[in-house]
C-alpha cells in the first residue's frame, strides 16, 4: 500500500470562500461601492431568515401562537423581529435572481422594508439598479449569499450571517486601504481594548463609532464569558452617514439594540448627541491628529477640565470628551496617535500633566506595533483611563488602589504580518497584554476571594491572572513621581527598559563584529569586480 506523503490541506473557512467568490463578481466596481451591495444583501438575507423562522411558528399556530396571523406586523415587533413584506422576502428575490430587472426589485425590497420598520428608515442601501452592476453578476451574488448558512438550523443561521458580515467588513476595509480605515478598526485592536476593559454590564459608549465594531465585540465578550448580553446598553455617535448605516446594519444583524446609536454630520464636538450620558465604559478609536475639528468655536467649552485643546489638533479634545462622559466609576480604553504621549506644542504638555496630576485618571499606556491600522502609518498607542483609581474602589472587591502609579506596556514587538503592509495581534498577544494589565490592576486573589465558597474560589482562581511583576523590555509599573521626573512623557519605552537578554549588550564587541563583516564584504566585492574585468578583457580579445 503506497504511503501518502502529501498532507491534506484543511478546507478554507466558509467566510474566506464566500469572500473570494464575491470579490470575483466585483469586476470593475470599486470596493467602496461594492461593499454596500454585498453587505446589503447579507443583511437582507439575515432579516428575511429571522422573519421566515417566526412566520413558520405563527403559521403552525401552536401553543402561544394559536390563532396568530403570520402577516400581522405586531406579532414580529413583539419578538424584536423586523417585518419583511412579501416582495422583499429572500425566497421571492432569489426566485427572480435571473431576471434583467433584479436590481430594481432589490432596491424596491429595501424601500419596502424601511417603510415597515421605522428603526431602519434611511439605513438600507438602494444601489442595486446602477448601470455598472451587471444584472447577471447580481443574480450570481444573490445565489451566493442565499447559500450562506444553508443547511444550518435557523437559530444558527443568524450567527453565521453575523460572522460573515463582520468578516466582510474587514476584507472591504483591506480592499479599500486608506479609506477603509475610516469605517473599520482592525478586529485585533478592538478585541484587545475589550479584553482589557472587560465590559460585563453597564453603559458602553463610543462617540466615533464607525461601523460599530466596539459594540459587537463588547457583546461577544459578555457572551464568551457567560454573562447576560441584556446587561449592556449601547450608546454611540457617528458623523459619516454612510458609515452610520453600516453600523446600524452591523448591530441589527447581531441582534443588538441600536436606537441610541445616532448620526449627525456635525460630529461629537459640535453636536454631542448624548450630552447627559455618564458611561461605565468608553471604547473608541477617534481619527488621529484632526486639525479641522472646530476648536476655535469651542475655546470655553465645559468639557475642557484640564485645559483648552489646541485648535489645530483634536487629540486632547477627544481625551477630555471621553473623560467628561465617564461615570464616577467609569473606565475608558481609546486609541490615539503616539505623538500625544510626548507632544508639548500648543499647551498639550500642560494638559497631559493635568490629566496625570490633577485628574489622576491615566491607568495604563500600551505602545502598539506598527502597521496595525489600514488608513494610517502613524504610530499608535492605547490609553486606559479610570475615574476611580483610589482606595475606595476596593469596596467593589475587584480593583486595588493604583492612584500613585501608571502601568506601561511596550507591545511593539508583538503581532504578525497578514500581508505585506498590514499586521494583526494574535489571540496569544492579546491575552498576554490583557493578563498583564489585569494582574497589575486587580486585587490579589486572596483579597478578592475572602468570604467566597470553595467552588467560587476555584472558579475565580482559574480566571484571574498571576501576580504582576515588571518584565524588562515589556512592562513596568511606574510611580507618578518617576513620570514627573521625565516631564510627564508617557512613552512606554522610556520606562520599561531593555529585555534581560539585551542588558549585557557589548557595544564595542558588536561594532568590531560589524566592522569585520563589512571588510569581508569589501574583499568579496573587490574579487567579483576583478573577475568581471578579466572576463570582459577576454571577450574583447
Amino acid at each position: 500500500m503506497a504511503v501518502q506523503n502529501k498532507k491534506q490541506s484543511a478546507p478554507e473557512p466558509l467566510e474566506k470562500q464566500l469572500w473570494k467568490a464575491a470579490d470575483k463578481l466585483r469586476k470593475n466596481i470599486d470596493a467602496a461601492e461594492y461593499k454596500h451591495i454585498v453587505l446589503g444583501l447579507i443583511f437582507l438575507k439575515y432579516i428575511s431568515d429571522s422573519f421566515e423562522q417566526h412566520f413558520a411558528k405563527l403559521s403552525e399556530g401552536k401553543g402561544e401562537y394559536i390563532g396568530a396571523d403570520p402577516e400581522d406586523k405586531d406579532e414580529y415587533a413583539a419578538e424584536n423581529i423586523f417585518f419583511v413584506p412579501q416582495d422583499a422576502r429572500w425566497s421571492y428575490l432569489q426566485s427572480q435572481a435571473k431576471q434583467p430587472d433584479i436590481g430594481k426589485l432589490v432596491d424596491a425590497a429595501m424601500d419596502a422594508i424601511e417603510a415597515e420598520n421605522t428603526s431602519l428608515k434611511g439605513v438600507l442601501p438602494k444601489v442595486f439598479a446602477r448601470d455598472n452592476l451587471d444584472p447577471a453578476s447580481l443574480g450570481q451574488l444573490i445565489d451566493l449569499v442565499g447559500n450562506i448558512a444553508l443547511g444550518d438550523a435557523k437559530s444558527r443561521s443568524a450567527d453565521v450571517l453575523g460572522h460573515v458580515f463582520e468578516y466582510f467588513l474587514g476584507e472591504f476595509a483591506l480592499a479599500e486601504g486608506k479609506q477603509g480605515g475610516q469605517f473599520y478598526t482592525p478586529r485585533s485592536v478592538v478585541e484587545l481594548l475589550v479584553e482589557m476593559l472587560e465590559p460585563y454590564n453597564g453603559r458602553v459608549f463610543d462617540p466615533c463609532c464607525g461601523s460599530g465594531g466596539m459594540f459587537v465585540q463588547s457583546e461577544k465578550f459578555v457572551e464568551d464569558h457567560q454573562g447576560r448580553v441584556n446587561d449592556i446598553s449601547i450608546y454611540g455617535q457617528e458623523s459619516n452617514q454612510t458609515t452610520w448605516r453600516l453600523a446600524k446594519m452591523n448591530l441589527a444583524i447581531r441582534g443588538i439594540e441600536a436606537s441610541q446609536v445616532k448620526w449627525n454630520n456635525e460630529g461629537s464636538f459640535l453636536n454631542d448627541a448624548h450630552k447627559d450620558l455618564k458611561a461605565d465604559y468608553i471604547i473608541a478609536n477617534p481619527p488621529f491628529n484632526v486639525s479641522d475639528w472646530s476648536g476655535e468655536l469651542l475655546r470655553n467649552d465645559g468639557r475642557w477640565q484640564y485645559g483648552a485643546p489646541p485648535a489645530g489638533n483634536a487629540n486632547f479634545a477627544w481625551l477630555q470628551h471621553f473623560i467628561y462622559h465617564l461615570s464616577p466609576t467609569g473606565q475608558a480604553g481609546v486609541v490615539l496617535a503616539k505623538g500625544a504621549l510626548t507632544s508639548k506644542t500648543s499647551g498639550e504638555g500642560e494638559i497631559r500633566k493635568a490629566l496625570i496630576e490633577q485628574g489622576n485618571v491615566i491607568d495604563c499606556i500600551v505602545n502598539l506595533p506598527a502597521k496595525l491600522f489600514l488608513n494610517t502609518q502613524i504610530p499608535a498607542a492605547l490609553w486606559f483611563m479610570s475615574r476611580n483609581r483610589g482606595s475606595n474602589n476596593q469596596s467593589a472587591g475587584k480593583f486595588r488602589n493604583r492612584s500613585n502609579e501608571i502601568l506601561f506596556i511596550d507591545a511593539r514587538n508583538l503581532g504578525h504580518l497578514i500581508n505585506r503592509r498590514t499586521k494583526e495581534l494574535s489571540h496569544e498577544d492579546i491575552k498576554l497584554i490583557a493578563d498583564t494589565y489585569h494582574a497589575w490592576r486587580n486585587l490579589p486573589r486572596h483579597s478578592a476571594l475572602d468570604a467566597e465558597s470553595s467552588e467560587n474560589q476555584q472558579a475565580l482562581s482559574e480566571t484571574q491572572p498571576k501576580t504582576y511583576q515588571d518584565i524588562p523590555g515589556f512592562c513596568a509599573s511606574v510611580s507618578l513621581e518617576r513620570v514627573k521626573e521625565l516631564d510627564y512623557v508617557l512613552t512606554p519605552g522610556r520606562y520599561v527598559g531593555l529585555p534581560d537578554d539585551e542588558d549585557d549588550f557589548n557595544f564595542a564587541e558588536r561594532f568590531s563584529a560589524l566592522k569585520a563583516e563589512f571588510e569581508a564584504q569589501l574583499v568579496e566585492e573587490e574579487k567579483l569586480n576583478k573577475a568581471i574585468t578579466e572576463n570582459l578583457a577576454r571577450v574583447k580579445l
